[in-house]
């Protein structure tokens, strides 16, 4: 599997809509259940590129769906994250992620 949906670093779209959009397009093939979004999700809070923040507690989140659903790198990602995060945090992204699995099975049905 590969990441198609952040682009290399070398990449800098000129206006900040540009960047949005990159983001709202991994949201939008992740709600639709695209691991390889997740991934990239994960990559892009964790390092606050693509028009993400920096935001540990989003990247973990999106890190352990991708591995929940078998991507393989994820769960490595997850526990690089999880050693800069605190307890309480990474129980935020764990809620965050059953929301996120909750309301997919909401949509779903």
């Amino acid at each position: 599997m590969s990441a198609s949906w952040i682009k290399p670093v070398e990449f800098t779209p000129t206006d900040e809509t540009a960047t949005d959009m990159l983001v709202a397009s991994c949201l939008a093939a992740a709600a639709s259940g695209d691991l390889s979004a997740y991934f990239d999700l994960g990559v892009a809070y964790s390092t606050g590129s693509h028009g993400a923040p920096c935001d540990l507690i989003e990247a973990h989140k999106w890190f352990n769906l991708a591995a929940v659903g078998g991507y393989e790198d994820a769960a490595q990602c997850r526990s690089d994250v999880a050693d800069e995060m605190s307890a309480r945090e990474i129980a935020e992204a764990q809620r965050r992620a059953r929301e996120w699995l909750a309301a997919g099975a909401r949509r779903a049905a």
